[in-house]
């Protein structure tokens, strides 16, 4: 982009590249989170969930390179440093430390609804001010939307799984 391009916008350029720095650095901890995740994971489910977690996984790397790219068009610098995404980061990280499943989705499911809230603050921030960031945040947030909505689902899942085992056992 342009000095033009950047000229023309009507907003805060500083705050809003601070804001994608702060999404860029959440949007590598959730795919570590994903990655780590899929692979330590154990439980029923496991081989239906852990390449979705992977999916994912990936997906969330695409978000990264999408919005590096767009902190670059504006001019600003991306976070260099990893030790910085923790400190940058309103979105937690959560290691996998009990490795089940459901644990895992849940902090997953804890992480996109994070992201859901970082990416609909940078859609309301730039709506009508900044299109291209706009239509960049609301294309990250519809699939962070989808994510919430396949995490929750396997949750449902696993509990209805569960039911039926004790219904079965008694």
């Amino acid at each position: 982009m342009g000095k033009h391009g950047v000229e023309i916008l009507d907003l805060n350029v500083k705050e809003l590249i601070q804001m994608l720095n702060e999404a860029l650095s959440e949007e590598w901890l959730a795919y570590y989170q994903y990655w780590i995740g899929a692979r330590v994971m154990e439980g029923p489910m496991r081989s239906e969930v852990e390449p979705e977690l992977l999916v994912h996984a990936d997906q969330e790397l695409n978000h990264a390179v999408m919005v590096v790219d767009r902190i670059i068009q504006l001019g600003g610098a991306p976070v260099l440093n990893p030790a910085e995404w923790t400190k940058l980061s309103k979105c937690l990280y959560e290691s996998p430390e009990d490795p089940y499943i459901r644990v895992i989705l849940e902090q997953n499911l804890r992480g996109e609804r994070c992201a859901i809230s970082r990416y609909k603050q940078i859609a309301d921030f730039t709506g009508n001010k900044d299109h291209t960031t706009h239509a960049m945040a609301t294309t990250i947030l519809n699939e962070e939307l989808e994510h919430e909505q396949d995490i929750e689902d396997w949750i449902n899942d696993l509990e209805r799984m569960m039911a039926d085992i004790k219904k079965i056992r008694l």
